[in-house]
C-alpha cells in the first residue's frame, strides 16, 4: 500500500487546528471586527484579512496551546474536548512540542505587524502574549487564582486595540472597553460552568469549583444584565441588547427552574456551543451593519 507524503503534513495541521479550537475563535473574531463597519469597504483590504486570519488560527493556537499544554490533567477527564468545537485532548508528550511551534507560528506575524504598524503594535503583541504567560505559568498561573482567572480575560480587550492600530481605524471608547470586558467575563464563566465537574476532579481551582454552579450562574446572569443595561443605554443598541436579554431570559429559566445545579449533558454542550457560534456571526453582522458599539450615546 502506498502511504502519501503528505498525510503526516495533514494530520500535523488537524493537529494543530483542533489544539486551536475552530469552534471557540469566535470571541477573538468578534472583537476584531468591533471597530469596523461596512462603510470601510474592510473585505477589500489585504491588511484586514492578514490581521483577521491572525486572529483565528495563530492567536487561538497560542492561547489555547498554552493551555492545553499546562492542563493536561483536567482536559484528560473532560468529555466536551477532543474535537473541533471544544478543542483537543491529547497527552503531555503529544503536546510537548507546542511551545516551539507557538514560537514559529507566531514570531513571524509579531516581525511583520511591528515592522508595519511600529512600537506600539510591538507592546500590544507582547503584552497579549504576557497575559498567556501569567495566565498558565508558574509561579503566577492566574488560571487557579480565582477571580484573577476571569479579570485576567481582559487580555482579549487588546485584539480590539491590535485591530485600530493594524488598519489605522479609530480608538475605541473606554465604554466599548468596558461593554468587551464583560463579555470575554462572561463568555470565560459560561467554559467554567460547563468544565465544574473534570475541573474538580483535576484538583483545579476557579470560580465554579469554588462558588458551585449555582452561584456561577448567578455571577454569569448579573454580568449579562449588566451588558443588556450598557447596550440599551448607553449605546441605544436594542437590537444586540435584546440578543442578550433573551440569553439572560434563558439563564433565568436554567438557573431556577430546568438544570439548576445538574450538569449538562455532552450533547448539550455541544448544542450550547454551536449555538453560541449561531449567535455570534449573526450579532457580528449587526455590528458591522450599525457601527453603535464605536459611537457611545453616554
Amino acid at each position: 500500500m502506498i502511504v502519501s507524503k503528505k498525510a503526516p503534513v495533514i494530520k500535523a495541521v488537524l493537529k494543530a487546528l483542533k489544539i486551536s479550537r475552530p469552534g471557540l475563535w469566535f470571541p477573538t473574531v468578534w472583537i476584531y471586527v468591533v471597530p469596523f463597519s461596512f462603510e470601510n469597504r474592510f473585505w477589500e483590504s489585504w491588511l484586514f484579512w492578514l490581521g483577521f486570519f491572525f486572529v483565528t488560527f495563530p492567536l487561538n493556537y497560542l492561547v489555547y496551546g498554552l493551555n492545553d499544554y499546562n492542563d493536561v490533567k483536567a482536559d484528560a477527564v473532560n468529555p466536551r474536548k477532543g474535537n473541533y468545537l471544544f478543542g483537543a485532548k491529547y497527552s503531555e508528550k503529544d503536546l510537548s512540542s507546542v511551545p516551539k511551534r507557538i514560537v514559529w507560528l507566531v514570531l513571524p506575524f509579531v516581525v511583520f505587524f511591528s515592522w508595519y504598524s511600529g512600537w506600539t503594535m510591538l507592546g500590544l503583541l507582547a503584552f497579549m502574549i504576557g497575559v498567556n504567560v501569567l495566565y498558565n505559568f508558574k509561579p503566577f498561573r492566574l488560571k487557579e487564582r480565582p477571580p484573577f482567572e476571569i479579570v485576567i480575560q481582559v487580555g482579549y480587550v487588546f485584539v480590539a486595540f491590535f485591530s485600530t492600530e493594524l488598519n489605522g481605524l479609530q480608538q475605541i471608547p473606554w465604554q466599548t472597553v468596558l461593554y468587551l470586558s464583560l463579555f470575554a467575563f462572561q463568555a470565560h464563566i459560561a467554559g467554567e460552568i460547563m468544565d465544574l465537574e473534570p475541573d474538580r476532579l483535576a484538583g483545579k481551582r476557579t470560580t465554579a469549583t469554588l462558588l458551585g454552579r449555582q452561584k456561577t450562574k448567578g455571577v454569569m446572569l448579573v454580568l449579562l444584565l449588566l451588558e443588556v443595561y450598557l447596550l440599551y443605554f448607553w449605546f441605544q443598541d436594542a437590537v444586540l441588547a435584546g440578543f442578550l436579554a433573551v440569553f439572560s431570559g434563558w439563564l433565568v429559566l436554567d438557573l431556577f427552574f430546568i438544570f439548576k445545579g445538574k450538569p449538562y449533558t455532552l450533547w448539550q454542550m455541544k448544542l450550547f456551543g454551536w449555538a453560541m457560534n449561531g449567535v455570534a456571526f449573526a450579532s457580528m453582522l449587526w455590528v458591522l451593519y450599525s457601527g453603535k458599539l464605536m459611537h457611545p450615546v453616554f
